[in-house]
């Protein structure tokens, strides 16, 4: 059972509190978005003012063990101090003396953000050297950093490993209670549609949800080895076929077990990708051998929308349609828009997922957007995260 910081006693303890802050950054090294920082606010507010001695710890770009300048916490440090209205101390690096030091003279209620932590190979290796410094210079640990809780890192495993007293924070809390409201007791019909390029970065899930869900929607461009699978003409379309007769296994487990499985039945065609090219939609009965797939036609919208509106769970994974690209993101804004008027309980995965229903406009109203990509897709494929793990077997 994972405890949650609001369990803990965090009086006058040194808090390492890992967090994702992994924010992108422009040329001036300035940040362009800082939704990251803003989510774990409420865990850093509870954590001052439970008098916690606060470190903050997290990874900034990849800088694959080397010290990097332009990939330092500084501006990330800054831009928290403004959020709190509040001096954040800035650590010259993650472990060492110097560092013990500036930790052993904070007072309850002060915050240091730590230096990158990806400065140092240890981090993403788990090296037991490394995360033992780290360890070292706490009392307790805290996890609010889902978007990286699937890597066996020294600041995801090898920390709690090593601190008795540990928990998550409220980040963590809300992904852990809304997937497995989803998951393990959805409120019927439950509706999955899984997209994005690739039908094997999406096999496990696809295996391990089928026979939880009443409906499932494939769409994108890992939609196209389905369609090949049933017999279509995809053209120049990116296309697994290595993976046609995992699919046609798929297809025939969901008529076993009864589940609707919902293919495109018209597409978007284009010669090539790229802004203002001439397109044309037709059923995918049509697709020429130059054409090239980058988006759903309006049946296939209609027909996914209606799925859409039965459903009184949905859980969401991916685009279905190159949406960085206009005008083929009509697909996946008409979807997001499906869900955001849609009275289900909405669980929408991270990265371009989440991005996509920001750039629809529809962020407020899905009942809520995971901060991880690959840390979601983990749970999806019915995984347990090691960051979880970790947790549970925490002494306390």
């Amino acid at each position: 059972m994972i405890r949650f910081i609001e369990q803990m006693d965090l009086d006058k303890k040194r808090v390492f509190l890992r967090v994702d802050f992994n924010v992108p950054l422009n040329e001036k090294l300035e940040i362009t978005d800082d939704n990251r920082i803003k989510a774990a606010l409420p865990t850093i507010i509870n954590a001052l003012d439970a008098g916690a001695r606060l470190l903050v710890a997290s990874h900034l770009g990849r800088p694959k063990g080397e010290r990097k300048p332009e990939l330092s916490m500084v501006p990330v440090a800054e831009r928290l101090g403004l959020l709190l209205d509040k001096e954040v101390r800035m650590a010259p690096d993650c472990i060492g003396q110097e560092v013990e030091d500036m930790v052993d003279r904070l007072e309850p209620g002060q915050i240091l953000m730590l230096e990158n932590l990806r400065f140092y190979k240890g981090e993403t290796k788990n090296d037991p050297e490394f995360a033992a410094a780290l360890a070292r210079l706490c009392d307790a640990y805290v996890n609010d950093a889902f978007a990286v809780s699937h890597r066996a890192h020294a600041s995801i495993v090898g920390v709690p490993e090593r601190v008795k007293d540990c928990g998550a924070g409220f980040l963590m809390k809300n992904e852990i209670t809304y997937f497995e409201k989803a998951m393990n007791n959805p409120e019927r019909p439950f509706l999955a549609i899984l997209g994005g390029a690739k039908v094997s970065s999406k096999l496990g899930a696809i295996e391990n949800i089928l026979p939880k869900v009443d409906s499932l929607i494939i769409g994108g461009a890992m939609a196209n080895t389905f369609l090949l699978a049933k017999g279509f003409a995809v053209g120049k379309s990116l296309v697994e076929k290595d993976l046609v007769d995992i699919a046609k296994d798929i297809i025939e487990k969901a008529e076993e077990s009864k589940t609707k499985l919902l293919l495109p039945v018209d597409v978007v065609v284009v010669k090539e990708l790229a802004p203002d090219v001439p397109y044309e939609e037709m059923p995918v009965e049509q697709i020429p051998a130059d054409g090239m797939i980058v988006d759903i036609g309006a049946q296939t919208i209609d027909l996914f929308v209606q799925e859409i509106k039965q459903a009184k769970t949905i859980v969401w994974n991916g685009p279905v349609g190159a949406f960085e690209v206009e005008p083929f993101d009509r697909g996946t804004n008409e979807i997001a828009r499906a869900i955001g008027s849609s009275t289900a309980l909405s669980i929408i995965g991270g990265g371009d997922t989440g991005a996509a229903v920001k750039k629809a406009g529809e962020s407020d109203n899905v009942s809520y957007i995971s901060t991880g990509g690959g840390a979601f897709l983990t749970l999806l494929e019915g995984k347990e995260l090691p960051g979880f793990k970790v947790l549970e077997s925490c002494a306390g």
